[in-house]
C-alpha cells in the first residue's frame, strides 16, 4: 500500500493524486504562514549572507532563495553597497523551484516593479514631481523614475526652453542633461515598457498656482523682477514667476514707441512697476516708464510757448509730422498739417520726411495731457519779433549752415546740396 501510494511511512509525493488532499489547503491557511511561492510574485524576505556573487535571502521557507550574480549586476552600485546582512528587502520569485531545488530570487525585478508601482501612482494622482535629466536623443530627454525608464517629448519641454534660440536649428537638449524637471506622468503601459512624461503639462499647472498665489498678493505701485516672454505689436509680455503681465505700448516709454522691439528684447530681464491688477479677469498691467523720471514735469521750467527749437522729423501721418525736440529722447511734439507751410499741404511728405533736422516754434505746451503744438511756418512769423526770437532763429541758422558746410564740403556736387539745405532752413 505504502508503494501504491509512491512513498513509506503514509507520506504523500508531490504530484501524487493525494497531493490535492485537504490538509494542503490548512497548511496554506494564514493560520499556519505557509503560501507557496508563485513565478512571479513579489515577497519581502530577510538578507542571511552575502558574497561577490550571490545574495541569500530567507523566505521563511525549508532554505534560502537566492539571488545570482547576473541579477546582481543589474542592480544599481549604490543600492547594492547600501545592502548589510539582517537588512529586509523585497525580492522578485523568478523560480520557486529549479532543477536543482534552489528558489531563485530577483533584486532588480522587485525594484523595477516597485518603481512601476511608483509611476502608477504618480499618474493616478497627477502629482508633480521632481526628475533628474539623465540624457538626451534628437525626440527629447530621458528621465528615470528609480530604474523604470522614462521620456520626454520636445513637444512636451517646456516652450520657453527654445523660445529664445529661433534663429538657430540647434534644440538645447544637451544643457539639460543633469538638471532636475518638473515633470507630470501623462502616459504609462508597463507591459510596454512604455513611460511618457510631461515638463509642459507640470509647468501650466504650476503656472496656474503660482497666479493665483500672485494675483492674491501684487499690490498696485510695487515693483517686481520678471523676464520678457514674448512680444507683440501692442506691447510685451513679462514673466512674473509663475504669472504673465502686460506692458503696453504706451506704457514702455515717455518717448513715442512703435514696437517693443525698440525697447526690450526675447529673455531679456527687467524690472516692472505693478500698474494694476484685475483678479476678476487675472490680468496683471506693467509700466516700465513709471520707474523712469517722467520729462513733461520739467517742460514748463525748460521750455516755453514761442521758443525756438531744434528737432527731428520722427514720423509722418495725414494730419501732421511728429517731431522730437533735439536733446530731448522722450519728448516729442506734432507739428500740424496746417502748422507745415503757408501754402496748401496735402500730405506732410509734400515739405518734410522722416529723419530730417528742422527748426520749430513751439506754438502750445499741455503738460497735463504731455502734448506739445510745433509750427514751421511761424519759424520767421513777425508777431514773435519783439520776443528778441529773431536773434535766436539767426543763430539756429548760422550754426545748422556751419554743420551743413563741414559735412558737405569738397565737391560742387556737394556744395549744391549745402545751398538747398541752406534754402530749406530759410523756409
Amino acid at each position: 500500500m505504502n508503494e501504491s501510494m509512491g512513498g513509506t511511512d503514509g507520506g504523500i509525493v508531490v504530484g501524487s493524486p493525494q497531493a490535492s488532499h485537504p490538509m494542503m489547503g490548512l497548511l496554506e491557511s494564514p493560520e499556519y504562514g505557509y503560501q507557496p511561492l508563485r513565478q512571479g510574485e513579489i515577497r519581502k524576505g530577510v538578507i542571511v549572507q552575502i558574497t561577490p556573487n550571490e545574495i541569500l535571502v530567507d523566505l521563511g521557507l525549508k532554505s534560502e532563495g537566492i539571488v545570482t550574480s547576473r541579477d546582481l549586476e543589474r542592480v544599481p552600485a549604490d543600492f547594492l553597497a547600501s545592502l548589510q546582512v539582517g537588512d529586509e528587502v523585497p525580492v522578485y520569485v523568478v523560480n520557486p523551484e529549479d532543477r536543482y531545488g534552489n528558489v531563485i530570487l530577483s533584486l532588480s525585478r522587485a525594484q523595477l516593479a516597485k518603481d512601476w508601482e511608483r509611476a502608477r501612482e504618480l499618474y493616478e494622482s497627477q502629482e508633480i514631481f521632481p526628475g533628474l535629466v539623465s540624457s538626451y536623443n534628437k525626440g527629447g530627454v530621458i528621465v528615470h523614475i528609480g530604474s523604470v525608464r522614462g521620456f520626454v517629448p520636445a513637444s512636451q519641454l517646456d516652450p520657453a526652453r527654445y523660445r529664445f534660440n529661433r534663429d538657430t536649428r540647434e534644440t538645447p537638449w544637451a544643457e539639460l542633461v543633469g538638471q532636475t524637471l518638473q515633470l507630470k506622468v501623462i502616459e504609462i503601459d508597463p507591459e510596454r515598457n512604455r513611460l511618457i512624461l510631461s515638463e509642459r503639462a507640470a509647468i501650466r499647472e504650476w503656472r496656474k498656482a503660482q497666479k493665483e498665489r500672485l494675483l492674491n498678493e501684487l499690490q498696485e505701485g510695487e515693483v517686481r523682477t520678471g523676464q520678457v516672454i514674448s512680444l507683440a505689436d501692442f506691447g510685451a509680455f513679462v514673466d512674473l514667476g509663475g504669472a504673465d503681465g502686460l506692458i503696453h505700448l504706451s506704457e514702455l516709454s515717455w518717448k513715442r514707441v512703435n514696437h517693443p522691439r525698440e525697447v526690450l528684447e526675447l529673455g531679456q530681464e527687467v524690472e516692472v512697476y505693478v500698474l494694476n491688477v484685475d483678479r476678476e479677469n487675472k490680468r496683471i498691467g506693467l509700466s516700465l516708464k513709471r520707474l523712469q523720471p517722467d520729462p513733461w514735469t520739467l517742460i514748463a521750467e525748460q521750455y516755453q510757448v514761442g521758443q525756438l527749437v531744434e528737432g527731428v522729423i520722427t514720423k509722418l501721418v495725414k494730419f501732421g509730422a511728429f517731431a522730437r525736440i533735439k536733446g530731448e529722447e522722450e519728448i516729442e511734439g506734432l507739428i500740424h498739417i496746417s502748422e507745415l507751410s503757408d501754402d496748401h499741404v496735402t500730405h506732410p511728405q509734400e515739405v518734410v520726411h522722416e529723419g530730417q533736422e528742422v527748426i520749430m516754434r513751439i506754438i502750445r505746451i499741455d503738460t497735463e495731457r504731455r502734448r506739445m503744438g510745433l509750427s514751421l511756418k511761424r519759424v520767421a512769423d513777425p508777431r514773435y519779433a519783439d520776443q528778441d526770437w529773431q536773434a535766436e532763429l539767426e543763430a539756429a541758422r548760422q550754426e545748422a549752415t556751419q554743420e551743413v558746410e563741414e559735412e558737405t564740403s569738397g565737391s560742387e556736387e556737394e556744395q549744391t546740396d549745402e545751398s538747398g539745405s541752406e534754402q530749406t532752413l530759410e523756409v
